[in-house]
């Protein structure tokens, strides 16, 4: 993995020893600064990755740092060694008090130096095609698994919830299932579990590739052991505490699945959206009207799914989005329309299958709570297929019908 830059290690105090594990792992040089001169060096240094030390002096001068490495692009990792109190939005944790400190961190600053590296690509990409790069905080989109069944998950719930939705599981196997249909942007696994339980789910989700990456925050377990995860942080406390620090390293996780999401469009000539990872609306209209003229010329089944949700869940229908361009067939494909449904088309499948298909996909969405209202996501759904004598417009139009009627 290339590192464009050094990287700038602020601290009051002399070098801990593990940092010299980062010169072993080819991460050079390491350069040292004060807490002082911690934002200067920022713009003389042009660093890779920000290392910081807060146990001594760092009140004054956290915030300001925090708010010039916000500022650069592409992104630049800040990783917080020791933190006490509840952290800067883009300071991602680090505890060096637990075993095998030195790999962790290696590891954690490769993880998010990728991430930096992806932003750079498509950075470099963008001009290629019309695709913009969705502005608002990636956080606001993100979701997280939240596992637990213990005097505290409640409270969890409701300090996660209010920044990012939330999907709640009271065992590990409500957990696994959730893990296999969403695309989550956290784990937290809080009490309730004993230390077993929990060494054997850590296990699976480190030998699982798609999962490697994932922020896992354990909050009432010592863990004894490493896993293979770059992201797993142990934050005990308060659950404002705990949902305050975790924040960091889901944020940057959403950003990485944005970023992977605005490349995948880029792809594509610009046709696929980068929030939903669906298609753009001109893009459905095209390839909709093709698909329609195919199979009338061809024969064949053509099926199409309307999902409606509550045009004041906005967050409902983003959710079954991404659900929907994750678990949807590689033939099929979909849009997010401006009224807050979510339409897919089905290729040749016939009215039976895809009503079962449709009856699959929204019991999956039927499971999230979005936020601290929670706000259920049950969709209207309408299903129909072609007949011989439709356009695409009347098929879309019926549907469109079958669903006002569906909801009255």
């Amino acid at each position: 993995m290339s590192q464009a830059g050094p990287i700038l290690f602020v601290s009051n105090a002399e070098r801990p020893a593990f940092i010299a594990a980062l010169d072993e792992a080819r991460f050079f040089p390491v350069i040292d600064t004060s807490w002082a001169g911690a934002v200067r060096a920022v713009e003389e240094v042009q660093p890779a990755a920000v290392l910081a030390a807060m146990h001594t002096g760092h009140e004054p001068h956290l915030a300001p740092l925090a708010k010039k490495i916000a500022e650069q692009s592409p992104y630049l990792p800040f990783v917080a060694l020791d933190a006490a109190g509840a952290l800067p939005h883009n300071a991602l944790p680090f505890s060096s008090s637990r075993a095998g400190h030195s790999e962790r961190l290696i590891a954690r600053l490769r993880a998010a130096l990728r991430i930096r590296t992806l932003h750079a690509t498509v950075l470099r990409r963008l001009p290629e095609v019309k695709v913009a790069l969705p502005e608002a905080d990636p956080v606001r989109d993100a979701t997280v698994l939240l596992i637990g069944r213990g005097a505290a998950y409640p409270a969890l719930s409701v300090a996660l919830g209010e920044r990012v939705g939330v999907i709640g599981a009271l065992s590990i196997e409500a957990a696994a299932k959730h893990l296999n249909t969403r695309d989550l942007d956290g784990v937290v696994l809080a009490e309730g579990f004993t230390p077993r339980v929990t060494d054997a789910f850590l296990t699976v989700l480190a030998e699982d590739t798609r999962f490697r990456s994932l922020p896992v925050i354990v909050t009432a377990h010592q863990l004894t052991q490493t896993y293979d995860l770059p992201n797993l942080e142990l934050i005990p406390g308060e659950p404002a505490k705990v949902a305050a620090n975790a924040l960091p390293l889901i944020r940057q996780h959403a950003m990485e699945a944005q970023l992977s999401r605005t490349l995948r469009s880029i792809d594509a000539g610009g046709w696929l959206d980068p929030r939903s990872g669906l298609l753009t609306a001109e893009a459905f209209a095209r390839d909709f009207a093709k698909t329609v003229e195919q199979t009338l010329a061809r024969g064949g089944g053509l099926s199409v799914a309307r999902f409606a949700f509550d045009p004041g869940n906005s967050r409902a229908q983003l959710d079954a989005a991404r659900i929907l361009s994750r678990l949807m067939r590689q033939m099929d494909f979909g849009v997010a329309q401006k009224d807050g449904s979510v339409i897919v088309v089905f290729a040749e499948t016939d009215f039976r299958t895809a009503h079962m298909i449709a009856r699959r996909l929204s019991a999956v969405m039927r499971h999230t709570s979005n936020g601290k209202h929670e706000m259920r996501s049950d969709p209207v759904v309408s299903v129909d297929s072609l007949s011989p004598s439709d356009t695409a417009r009347s098929l879309l139009g019926r549907l469109s019908a079958d669903a006002s009627r569906a909801a009255s």
